[in-house]
């Protein structure tokens, strides 16, 4: 994953924030996603809601389908813009000193609630920021109401996704295939 600290850098960071306070980077994997209705008061986050807002970038994500009652049987699907093209979800990032020293840079990533195509799949969606707000998103001087604005559902027009391969719920499956659709899927 790679981290946006002004409109033309970019830096390698690990997925799961870990707050500048935290006694050990386990908190990390709990920290993966950060509600957006919330991200100025949670200790976890305001910090770098106020001065490390990031913004990361992706062709698309996964999400899961309950296909039954039980939530037992989830469907993988692909999400992505309609145009195809490569899009910017906003984030937040810290750098985290562990007890023997090591610097460590990490993030999450700005959730909201789902705009009308993602309700039935999931409850929550990635703050996707459109091109004309992410100097703000990323301006460390920017009113934080305004910041916050930006803090909203993508338009559903503007989105799709599709079936994918069950492959993608095994981490050391990653190739190309893993977006496609599946073939004969409704």
């Amino acid at each position: 994953m790679t981290l946006s600290e002004s409109p033309d850098a970019l830096s390698a960071v690990k997925w799961g924030l870990i707050p500048s306070w935290a006694k050990d980077a386990s908190i990390g994997s709990q920290l993966i996603n950060a509600r957006g209705e919330t991200i100025a008061e949670k200790p976890a986050f305001r910090a770098a809601f106020k001065r490390r807002r990031c913004v990361v970038y992706a062709s698309g994500f996964y999400e899961w389908r309950k296909d039954d009652p039980t939530g037992k049987v989830k469907t993988p699907l692909y999400i992505r813009l309609k145009s195809a093209e490569a899009f910017a979800m906003a984030g937040l990032w810290e750098v985290w000193k562990s007890p023997e020293g090591a610097l460590r840079r990490t993030c999450t990533i700005v959730t909201t609630e789902p705009n009308e195509l993602l309700s039935s799949v999931h409850n929550r969606m990635p703050v996707i920021l459109p091109a004309e707000a992410r100097a703000i998103w990323l301006d460390a001087e920017a009113p934080l109401d305004a910041v916050g604005s930006l803090v909203r559902s993508y338009p559903a027009a503007d989105m799709r996704f599709h079936e994918v391969s069950r492959r993608v719920n095994t981490p050391r499956n990653e190739d190309a295939t893993l977006v496609e659709p599946v073939v004969g899927a409704a």
